[in-house]
């Protein structure tokens, strides 16, 4: 997937839309990737939120991140170009092979 250029706003569209076909759960709202993760409780979340920050960091991108009991929201986008990249496609696939692991204590 192509990378979008610094003030570009982004991918186009349609590139969004595929990206989104290589994707399990993931949506577009308001311009961002969004996902909702589910726990069996609120430690299992922290600890997961812990887990991205390792994955976020590796990768120089970092996502808002919302926990609530049982729950982390994901909402990625680049910043500095103000869209969603090829960037926020890698971190969200990351984060389903980290979520899919069970090293994050999901359910």
């Amino acid at each position: 997937m192509p990378e979008a250029g610094r003030g570009s706003g982004g991918l186009p569209a349609d590139a969004v839309l595929e990206g989104l076909r290589t994707l399990s759960g993931w949506t577009v709202d308001e311009g961002k990737l969004l996902k909702s993760y589910a726990f069996a409780n609120f430690v299992a979340g922290v600890r997961f939120i812990d887990q991205v920050t390792v994955v976020a960091e590796q990768q120089n991108h970092h996502p808002d991140l919302c926990l609530t009991w049982g729950k982390v929201t994901v909402q990625l986008w680049s910043h500095d170009v103000g869209g969603i990249t090829a960037r926020d496609f890698r971190l969200a696939m990351a984060l389903d092979v980290l979520y899919e692991s069970g090293n994050a204590g999901a359910q």
